[in-house]
């Protein structure tokens, strides 16, 4: 029947909604609701970080301190303008930007050549050639331009669009799709 939406579908959502609005305006009022957003963001946001940095420790405070920002922030975020996940990836970006002075100022001693910590009781094989995939890579994304680099994480390891990258990194959607094209 035509003008009746069918039972069990839930209303279609207005094109570039914000499908996170519900979940915000919830911890809003309420920070323990924030729990929502942070359990489906924490994958993508630790990537982007370990992406950028580079280490699992160093990914894991930039994490901490992308959600801890986000939810002192949170009672000032409106909708306008921008999606909850491209404000976060904002907040990220610029995390990772104070991790990385941070590194500068701190010089780590590196592990002795050699040094590698046991495998978990899995498959070795599997561990070893996944490991290998990810320092080509890794490698391969260090050798990019700083903001070429951040283009392709957000874009293929986080999954947001040329809008949401352009307002993280504060350039235009086309900038941003220029940059992925390069």
């Amino acid at each position: 029947m035509r003008g009746r939406p069918e039972r069990g579908r839930q209303p279609r959502q207005r094109e570039g909604a914000d499908p996170d609005l519900a979940a915000v305006h919830a911890a809003q009022l309420e920070p323990g609701a924030f729990d929502v957003l942070y359990r489906r963001y924490l994958d993508r946001v630790y990537a982007y970080a370990f992406y950028q940095l580079g280490d699992h420790h160093d990914a894991e405070d930039a994490t901490e301190r992308t959600f801890m920002a986000a939810l002192a922030a949170l009672p000032s975020f409106s909708d306008r303008g921008s999606s909850f996940r491209a404000w976060l990836f904002r907040i990220a970006h610029n995390t990772v930007a104070n991790a990385r002075r941070s590194r500068f100022r701190r010089r780590a001693q590196p592990l002795p050549e050699g040094f590698e910590r046991p495998a978990p009781d899995a498959d070795p094989a599997g561990l070893v050639a996944r490991a290998d995939e990810l320092r080509e890579v890794l490698g391969a994304l260090s050798e990019l331009p700083d903001e070429r680099r951040q283009v392709v994480i957000l874009r293929f390891v986080d999954g947001l669009s040329a809008a949401e990258i352009g307002l993280v990194l504060e350039r235009s959607p086309g900038a941003v799709r220029v940059l992925l094209h390069r």
